[in-house]
């Protein structure tokens, strides 16, 4: 499997000259599944982690109308779908966002997601002080049959 180390902007504006992040986080083995022509929903998925812990409170995409967290539980034997607004990211815990599970779903898709290509996704983060900031990251589209992987990629948020 190719390693891809993907770059990754910090936008985080504050009024406080010199005042850090709300969260150190980090996101790793970033992914979007591909999608079909026409095929208007897609997920993205990654696994998080937060040193000083946090909460994903929000996504957005240019390749997507809307974008939000979603997760999938299994209840009286029928797996249901429902949107998450908030993930806890506990301090030093990694949270994983995978198929079956918590995840990104980017709705009203503007154009296909190819295999090969990246796109750019920003998470919405809360820090343990209720400051917010926004991360982006690159999701590497994978193919329409990908369930997943160990890949490598790391994505630091300072």
């Amino acid at each position: 499997m190719k390693k891809t180390f993907l770059t990754l902007s910090l936008l985080f504006v504050s009024a406080l000259p010199g005042f850090a992040a709300a969260a150190d986080v980090e996101a790793k083995s970033v992914w979007a599944r591909g999608t079909v022509p026409a095929q208007m929903m897609s997920g993205v998925f990654m696994e998080l982690g937060s040193k000083g812990g946090g909460t994903l409170v929000g996504a957005s995409t240019p390749v997507a109308e809307e974008a939000e967290v979603h997760e999938m539980r299994l209840e009286g034997g029928v797996m249901k779908m429902r949107a998450a607004p908030r993930l806890a990211l506990p301090a030093g815990k990694t949270v994983t966002l995978k198929p079956g599970g918590y995840h990104i779903m980017l709705m009203g898709l503007k154009q296909q997601l190819k295999a090969g290509d990246s796109i750019p996704v920003t998470l919405t983060i809360e820090g343990p002080d209720k400051k917010v900031e926004s991360v982006t990251v690159n999701a590497e589209v994978r193919a329409l049959n990908d369930v997943g992987g160990s890949g490598h990629d790391h994505q630091h948020m300072h």
